[in-house]
């Protein structure tokens, strides 16, 4: 009950705080705005309502581009890990390119990405999935890596082969890294997702936040954040789960 009244007693309390300061016009004061451009919180919520079809429409399409990155991310972060766990000298060859390869802007790459694969949901999973290709790859390495040598000594004094070995030695202990690297990936992948879409898009959350940024539609703004911050908290919540379910001996 703590972990659950705690954060929604002090959200409560924001929007309590945020509410009165905008029906009294304090921060569109401080801010030297016009007053419909800092919506209350009961504003959003009514935006909320009435466009929720709409919001519902793109929110679908953002969350494919997340869940596709995302599985993308996962099958070939996790290959490569294991690759890289298997041939040292891949793992000394490749991992410096791996980090050097996040130092390149997004930015960059998604203009390019654009050309190649026009406005469709393509460009938009391969900039997810380069976004969370980097924390799943190197959490499964860290945790295949994190193997009790003494236990890889005993399964090899009994006679187990490679995969007897990965399977019931390096897999396991590796899981709760990998999670870990999943939990990261879900936080960052909206994000990704979002400025994919201002790169270009026919539809999506980021889409309709740029579009409203045109039209001062600051409170459907705002709704259409609340809805992708709910997708990334529920996304969270699920990998939690899995990882409880998984992870059991934790």
């Amino acid at each position: 009950m703590r972990r659950w009244l705690l954060p929604l007693g002090l959200i409560a309390l924001l929007l309590g705080l945020w509410q009165l300061a905008s029906s009294t016009g304090a921060i569109a004061d401080a801010l030297s705005l016009e007053d419909y451009l800092v919506p209350s919180p009961a504003e959003i919520a009514t935006s909320l309502w009435e466009n929720r079809g709409l919001l519902a429409e793109n929110a679908w399409v953002t969350l494919r581009e997340i869940l596709l990155g995302i599985l993308c991310a996962l099958a070939v972060g996790i290959g490569f890990a294991v690759l890289m766990h298997r041939w040292r000298v891949l793992r000394d060859a490749a991992y410096p390119l791996i980090v050097a390869s996040q130092t390149i802007p997004i930015v960059v790459i998604s203009p390019i990405l654009l050309v190649w694969f026009g406005y469709g949901i393509t460009p938009k999973i391969v900039i997810v999935a380069l976004i969370c290709f980097f924390p799943i790859t190197v959490n499964a390495l860290d945790g295949l890596r994190s193997v009790d040598p003494d236990a890889v000594k005993m399964m090899r004094s009994l006679n187990a082969s490679r995969w007897q070995l990965f399977r019931r030695l390096e897999a396991p202990a590796a899981l709760p890294s990998l999670f870990t690297g999943i939990k990261v990936s879900v936080v960052v992948a909206p994000i990704a997702a979002v400025f994919a879409e201002w790169v270009g898009a026919e539809a999506g959350l980021g889409r309709l936040i740029q579009s409203d940024t045109a039209y001062y539609l600051v409170a459907r703004q705002f709704a259409a954040v609340v809805v992708l911050a709910a997708m990334a908290l529920a996304l969270i919540g699920l990998i939690a789960l899995a990882e409880r379910r998984v992870v059991h001996w934790r």
